[in-house]
């Protein structure tokens, strides 16, 4: 909530390409506020009005503050866009204090967040990442932003042209790399691994031992760029058949997700906006999807874009049908995406990065995963293996133990099998 006090000169500027440029944004919010203080999102839409001496540079800006905070969408709820698609927005009372210090966060998933991720299927979490680690997060990502592959190719559009995933047509911009920058660039991104706020939740969906499976990158998409069909499901929505890979299960008040999808968001995504979509509750279903739905061209109505601020994460699972709108913003999408796997399951292969043999210790993704991690983050860098084999596992204060067996039971499988495992 931030007030305009500053000459319009400090205020951050629209690019030749017609972006807000992040860092600005971020950088200006960071530094106390001291430049650019919004006292409520009042004076922003006076300011829209003409009545603030702000430049016309930071229009698209200002709209974008007096949108979050409620206005054309005063009642904070779920709602219907005028293509017909379901959004969700945030209320206050779902805003969590993000000055709240990491020896404060939860320690378990609460039974709150345990019956809504059994409903629909996915979570958001409110202010994971501070201000000041957002900025840092668009600082990175612009020093690296010429980097970006579009995916330009037509074997690689994620929609069919004319459906809402497809939006206006510009490519979406995948860029890697995130956690194998210099100096301190991939400090936030890997922060993520062993966040404090989110441990209880990654324990509570995908048990104790729980690793990173896929190798994370950041999603970007310009005005009307392209998003993705809908995807994915225990049971596949395209196909009908049963997805072991992604499957979704609550068992005796246990719930699994085989692929945990989370998405860090780094923009705002107010409703109609576009990105990240779901079908709540798909996660259980037992058959696939009618023609048209997954390309957002029948049954819109039940295909729901959550609304999310900058700094939220949306954990998913992948067996929850999901994809993501065409982009409508003038403010670039970025969001960073993880995907996490308990602790024997595993979809993606890059931990084989080293000699492939095991023979090359704990260093079998990329190398620079390593640098400037903690204890914690590390665990999860661990590739598929039960949690009794001397599997680190971080505990409620984030420190780690590791789950072993008897040394006498460890010594007889090496008489047996001549190596330290079976």
């Amino acid at each position: 909530k931030l007030c305009l006090h500053a000459p319009p000169p400090s205020i951050p500027t629209i690019s030749s390409s017609g972006l807000l440029n992040h860092s600005a944004i971020f950088a200006v919010a960071g530094r106390s506020l001291q430049n650019i203080i919004l006292r409520d999102a009042t004076l922003a839409q006076s300011a829209l009005e003409g009545r603030s001496r702000a430049s016309t540079n930071c229009i698209p800006f200002l709209q974008n503050i007096a949108r979050s905070n409620g206005y054309n969408n005063p009642n904070h709820s779920t709602n219907q866009t005028a293509n017909g698609f379901s959004t969700m927005a945030a209320s206050n009372d779902d805003q969590e204090d993000s000055t709240i210090p990491a020896e404060q966060y939860p320690t378990e998933m609460s039974e709150a967040e345990r019956y809504l991720f059994d409903l629909n299927g996915f979570l958001v979490i409110r202010n994971v990442l501070t201000t000041e680690q957002v900025a840092a997060c668009h600082a990175a990502i612009d020093d690296h932003a010429a980097e970006a592959i579009p995916r330009s190719d037509p074997t690689l559009r994620n929609a069919i042209e004319g459906s809402p995933m497809y939006g206006s047509g510009p490519p979406r911009l995948d860029l890697g790399g995130i956690f194998e920058w210099d100096g301190t660039d991939s400090d936030v991104f890997k922060s993520i691994l062993a966040h404090p706020r989110l441990v209880p939740l990654f324990h509570g969906l995908l048990g104790r031992g729980y690793r990173l499976d896929h190798i994370p990158f950041v999603l970007m998409n310009n005005k009307g760029g392209e998003g993705f069909q809908l995807h994915g499901g225990t049971v596949d929505c395209t196909s009908g058949e049963y997805n072991s890979n992604l499957a979704y299960t609550c068992h005796n008040g246990s719930l699994r997700s085989n692929l945990l999808g989370c998405n860090v968001m780094l923009v705002d995504h107010n409703p109609g906006d576009g990105g990240f979509c779901v079908v709540p509750g798909s996660h259980k279903s037992n058959f696939k999807m009618p023609p048209g739905m997954v390309d957002g061209l029948s049954h819109k109505e039940y295909i729901v874009q959550p609304s999310t601020k900058a700094g939220d994460v949306v954990l998913f699972s992948e067996g929850t049908v999901h994809g993501a709108m065409g982009w409508t913003s003038d403010i670039q999408r970025r969001c960073a995406l993880y995907r996490f796997a308990p602790a024997t399951v595993a979809y993606g292969r890059s931990y084989f990065q080293a000699r492939g043999d095991g023979s090359g210790g704990n260093t079998v993704w990329p190398s620079k995963f390593y640098d400037n991690l903690n204890e914690a983050q590390m665990a999860v860098l661990e590739p598929p293996y039960a949690n009794r084999l001397d599997r680190p596992n971080i505990r409620e204060d984030g420190s780690v133990e590791i789950t072993q067996r008897s040394e006498r039971k460890k010594q007889h499988d090496k008489d047996v099998f001549k190596t330290k495992y079976f």
